[in-house]
Order: C-alpha cells, then structure tokens, then sequence
C-alpha cells in the first residue's frame, strides 16, 4: 500500500535515521524510507547502522541528539523515559491508529514500549529466543532433556556471549513458572536459580568454549556451515533470514523453544525492536507518522517483509506469502512469541543486564559457583533500581 500523504509544503525536509547493520534491520527501514519519500516530495530518510552489541549497549540517549529516528531494544525504555529524550507518540498519533497497532502486536511487543501513561516506541520487529535445528542432521528437540542429549552427542550450539547468556537464565526461569524480577531484592527464588543453572551447566558444560564469545548471528552461522555435528541450537533469537534459501550454505528450521518445564513454549526472553522519534526532532509529526506507518500491517506484510525484514505486526505473521519464504518461521514460532516474558525496563536495568550477563558467564565457565553466582545477581539487580 502507498505510504500516507503528510508533507506537501515542498519544502526539503531530511530526517536522519539509526538501526542496526544486519539485513533484518537495516534493508527494510531503508526500503520503507525511500517509498515515504517517494509519497512525500521534499522528504529524504537516511539511515545510519550499527553493530548489533552496539544496539544492545548505546545509550539511546547520544543517539537522540543526532537523530530523528531511531530502532531501539524495549529495555531500553526507562532509562529513555527517565532522561526524557523520546518523543510520546500517543501525543502525535491517532488513538485509532495505536490501538489498531496494540491489536496487531505479536506477544507483549507493543506494551513493552509502554510505560507511565505513554507509547515511546511502536514494534517494527517480534522476536524471542526460539529453537533452530537443521532438519538435515536430525529433528529438533521436544523438550530440555532432549537437547542435553543432544548436548552430551556434540551436537549443540548455544550463543553464550553477554548478554543471551542472561536471556537463556530468564527463558528458563520463567518457563518453569518462576520468571526473574518479581521482586526488587533478588532476581529469582534460589531454588529456581539452582534448578535453572543446573539445567544451563549441562548443555554448556558440553559444548564448544567459544560459544561464551557468539551471539546468536555467529551461532547460526556456525550451524550452518558444511561439516561437523551441529544440529541444534536450542536457545537462539528467531532471525527469518537463516530459514531463507540460499542465506547460507544451509538453511535452518525455526520452531517453539523445548520446554523445560510441564507448559509448553512460555516464559522465553523478549527480543524485537521497535521504531522510535527523538524528542529533539525538529519534525516529529512527519517522523511520527512515517514510525505509525512502517509499524502497520500494510507495511509490514508489504514492503517491509519483502525488504529482509522480520515484521512485528501479527497479521504480517499469519500472512502465508510472509511465511513461505521462510518455510513458516513465523507459524512455527508464534506461540513461543505469544507466550514470551517482558524483562525489566527500569532505568537501572541496562547496566545489571550488562553486569549479570558477565557473572553468569563465570558461573557458566565453573569459575564461580552457582550459588555465589545467585548471590552476586541478586545484589546487583537490588542495586539497579537504587536511580529509579
């Protein structure tokens, strides 16, 4: 569909725009931008890039100062509404449309950019930690006894680098119906704690060491590469672009998480991004209404999905011709989305989520026990709302 009408003035307007370098977040909004233009004479969006650790760690604070645009990670929300630095798009945007947009969310993705009465953000991209195999060396597993096993066979592949070491912890927890941060002075109950570390050290305890160095991109490619035993990478954000044809040298099948717990896929670790406008925009109705439109259906089952992205709009993901080119990714995954746990978006979080993210990685290299490595986590996620 033909992006809205919104400048019409004639005046040269140039709205600068930040995502993150892999295809699944740059092609899409660099797509999206030039068909605004293209509806809106006068208007240019251009986009920088940045890596994916730098997506995880920038504070989108320096970013607001540079730009108009910006693709953010929900964590990120209250240290963005604690510093004022984000636009309130319910200020600029019809109610009719955001709550069309609350409807068509995938999971908790839309409220994960709300917080105190205000909309910061609206979700352009769903995913969560999710399950890939490749169906060529086997089936995926049923369930977490099943991928120690195939832990154990050497056959596992697991993205350990803080901070989807601290995801896999809170994947767990929640999945056995004890999700982390109900509480402000400890992160989890210390008889879940134990139960999810013991459940953590024995697929890690069996795989590769360097997986404490990847990220989920770099475990993907190493299990699709030609050679080895791969088959499994259990605990993995969904990117639609390893189910592609031709992506890789092989292509992997995406499904829900193997449960740990008596549930079913529920409690993994929220991921996504979403699209968000400075408060020091000198356009923020025209770069409100360009976030409105690239967050809605008819652009993300569109040209968004069509560009290499990975939609967060829920009709895009029940779209067939969405899902045939990655062999029902998204079908396969929905209810793992649907069912996925928020992690906290205090204004101290993203510092405990970087701190945590390293003790767990100690703990999970048998350098520290797991009860200190409880202890150590609890302080320091009590000490993260000491801002708040």
């Amino acid at each position: 569909m033909r992006p809205p009408r919104l400048h019409g003035s004639g005046e040269t307007v140039v709205l600068r725009g930040m995502t993150w370098s892999d295809p699944r977040g740059y092609d899409p909004v660099v797509a999206a931008g030039a068909a605004f233009a293209e509806a809106n004479p006068g208007v240019t969006i251009q986009w920088d890039k940045r890596s994916l650790q730098g997506f995880e760690s920038t504070p989108v604070g320096e970013l607001a100062a540079s730009y108009d645009l910006m693709v953010i990670d929900h964590p990120h929300t209250g240290i963005c509404v604690a510093e004022g630095c984000l636009l309130p798009l319910d200020e600029w945007l019809p109610a009719e449309a955001l709550q069309a947009l609350a409807n068509e969310t995938v999971g908790k993705s839309f409220v994960s950019y709300a917080m105190r009465g205000h909309q910061w953000a609206l979700p352009i991209d769903a995913a969560t930690q999710v399950q890939a195999h490749r169906p060529d060396r086997g089936p995926r597993a049923e369930n977490w006894a099943g991928v120690i096993a195939a832990a154990q066979a050497g056959e596992v592949i697991l993205p350990l680098r803080p901070p989807h070491n601290l995801m896999c912890l809170y994947t767990l927890a929640a999945n056995i119906g004890q999700p982390c941060a109900s509480a402000r002075d400890r992160l989890l109950p210390r008889a879940a704690g134990l139960a999810v570390l013991e459940a953590l050290l024995a697929v890690s305890d069996h795989v590769d060491p360097a997986c404490h160095e990847m990220d989920p991109i770099a475990a993907l490619d190493a299990l699709c590469e030609d050679g080895g035993r791969l088959r499994l990478a259990p605990l993995t954000y969904l990117y639609k672009g390893y189910a592609n044809a031709g992506y890789r040298q092989h292509a992997v099948a995406f499904s829900d998480i193997a449960p740990l717990g008596q549930s079913g896929p529920l409690g993994s670790a929220l991921g996504g991004t979403g699209i968000a406008v400075s408060a020091r925009s000198a356009h923020p109705a025209l770069a409100a209404g360009f976030a409105g439109w690239l967050a809605g259906a008819d652009c993300q089952r569109t040209i968004y999905a069509q560009s290499n992205g990975q939609p967060g709009n829920a009709v895009a993901w029940a779209d067939p011709a969405v899902n045939a080119p990655v062999e029902g990714a998204y079908f396969a995954t929905r209810q793992t989305h649907e069912a996925a746990w928020l992690r906290p978006r205090h204004a101290g979080y993203m510092g405990f989520q970087e701190e945590g993210g390293e003790l767990l990685t100690e703990a999970l290299r048998r350098r520290l026990s797991p009860e200190a490595a409880l202890d150590a986590l609890d302080a320091r996620f009590a000490a993260s709302f000491a801002t708040d």
